[in-house]
């Protein structure tokens, strides 16, 4: 790989770092427990939580205002690779828990709603499983979403509202959280696989990113790459899940693939857009080289030119 590009990522944040150097070079356990401790000292792992209230949220509140709650912030904080011992981010994560857990065995921070939220329970679970939070209600959580997966595989937080088709965004974010559930507890019940595999059928189908029934991109939003994601959906984020679990090789994922390719400029990949509300800061600037954007796409494409010549996509 180019010595001078992975030269320009450990130039930057300590979570781009560790994450380089996790993902891209190989270096040694030691290093990369060093390197990923110093997240929560320096940098912007450090600036966030700077931010946290005495009362252990930040924001002043465990879903609202976006972006700079208890809930979001921890959701950037755990896609930075903050260590998962942190004090102060396992506190934040049992205040999510204390205050948003609904008798349905899901979370529910709206007054409007009188069942839980499926996409906010699954993003809730991934944040209680990195941060190892061991409760009982955790399980519940997973069970929660486990039960709302609908007929053509994914999910959808309208479904209890009559919506008959999946959402990519819920759908990713459930993913992402039984994935982080099958780290921590070391294991995955035949559940947790037989959801997967329909959930990868799902956007599979949909090429990532593609109506199933004219091609046509269903959201352009889906196109532009953004860090953090928040809980919004784009096809960098669902490769990076994808080369995260080293899924094999399906001509499907080709056209996201050459996405990917084709947003490279001088080796590097921009921060295309940013999902509007508040900030504590930019990490990054909108239109200019993105680490953590170069940082995922070196990833994906490693992950993919690991398959056999023959079955990488033909351009």
């Amino acid at each position: 790989m180019n010595t001078e590009l992975i030269n320009w990522l450990l130039s930057g944040d300590p979570s781009i770092q560790f994450q380089a150097k996790r993902d891209l070079s190989g270096s040694p356990k030691k290093e990369l427990e060093d390197l990923q401790n110093q997240i929560q000292y320096k940098g912007w792992g450090k600036m966030f939580l700077s931010h946290q209230e005495d009362s252990g949220m930040w924001g002043g509140d465990v879903y609202s205002p976006k972006w700079i709650s208890t809930h979001y912030t921890l959701m950037t904080l755990m896609r930075l690779g903050l260590p998962e011992t942190n004090q102060q981010a396992r506190k934040g994560c049992e205040i999510l828990l204390e205050k948003g857990y609904y008798p349905d065995g899901g979370i529910n921070h709206f007054a409007s709603l009188d069942h839980s939220e499926t996409c906010v329970t699954a993003m809730t679970l991934a944040l209680l499983c990195y941060f190892n939070i061991n409760d009982d209600r955790v399980t519940n959580l997973k069970e929660f979403v486990l039960d709302q997966q609908m007929e053509d595989g994914g999910w959808n937080c309208e479904s209890f509202n009559g919506a008959a088709h999946s959402s990519f965004h819920t759908t990713l974010s459930v993913l992402e959280a039984i994935r982080k559930h099958e780290k921590m507890h070391k294991n995955d019940s035949q559940r947790i696989k037989t959801a997967r595999i329909k959930a990868h059928e799902f956007l599979l189908r949909h090429h990532l990113f593609r109506s199933d029934k004219t091609g046509e991109v269903v959201d352009q939003r889906m196109t532009r790459f953004s860090f953090p994601p928040r809980w919004k959906y784009d096809i960098m984020r669902a490769l990076d899940y994808f080369q995260e679990l080293n899924v094999p090789h399906d001509p499907r994922f080709c056209d996201a693939i050459f996405l990917i390719k084709k947003k490279e400029k001088d080796g590097k990949w921009l921060l295309q857009q940013k999902h509007p509300g508040l900030v504590f800061f930019d990490m990054e600037k909108i239109g200019q080289p993105s680490r953590m954007n170069t940082l995922r796409a070196l990833r994906i494409l490693k992950w993919w030119m690991k398959k056999p010549e023959e079955l990488r996509c033909s351009t």
